[in-house]
């Protein structure tokens, strides 16, 4: 039988895509409704994605996962990190945001940038596992395709075939995609516990 988890996320891009990378591994039940936000104040990716999950789980009584995600850019020395939700402001959109990068990025060469993502799975006795995935690429010098979230317009893998993750579906995206490489990695450490 199959553990059920529950998103401890809000983002509507990330709850689609998790489940997608979950399916056949665990029952996935969707967030709450009603449940406050976590404040993401913790300095660290794996501290969000911990507090995260802990909040969810004490709320619900049963295991949760979560995840916090960074884009890290070579030429902004690493920013924006762990504001990335939050690059261009506290309620920043995903446009926003990418608009922000873009202009930051305006007249720079060295575009290599990687999102690293951190997944935390808490269980009701307060036991805490966690594990990471990279992907390494650039950033592009405008937005192309129109699917994914965030900043996938404008982040293109070093893997594939020269696509931004907008370009690419889904099935592709999350062959290589940080969030599942983090999620393959926590698997496994669940299998080894």
């Amino acid at each position: 039988m199959l553990e059920k988890l529950v998103l401890a996320s809000a983002n509507p891009g990330k709850v689609a895509e998790m489940r997608q990378l979950l399916t056949g591994l665990y029952i996935v039940e969707p967030r709450p409704e009603g449940l406050a936000e976590t404040v993401e104040d913790g300095e660290t990716l794996k501290a969000n994605a911990v507090k995260k999950a802990k909040e969810v789980s004490s709320a619900v009584g049963q295991a949760a996962i979560s995840d916090d995600t960074g884009l890290f850019v070579a030429a902004l020395n690493g920013r924006p990190g762990v504001r990335t939700a939050r690059f261009a402001g506290p309620e920043a959109s995903d446009e926003a945001n990418v608009a922000k990068l873009l202009a930051e990025l305006s007249d720079v060469e060295d575009r290599s940038a990687y999102f690293c993502t951190v997944v935390a799975l808490v269980r009701p006795d307060g036991s805490v596992m966690s594990a990471q995935g990279e992907v390494h690429g650039v950033i592009t010098t405008e937005r192309r395709g129109a699917q994914g979230f965030g900043y996938d317009p404008v982040f293109q893998p070093n893997e594939g075939s020269g696509q931004t993750f907008a370009e690419m579906g889904s099935g592709d995206k999350n062959a290589i995609s940080h969030r599942s490489r983090a999620l393959k990695a926590l698997a496994e450490t669940m299998m080894q516990a």
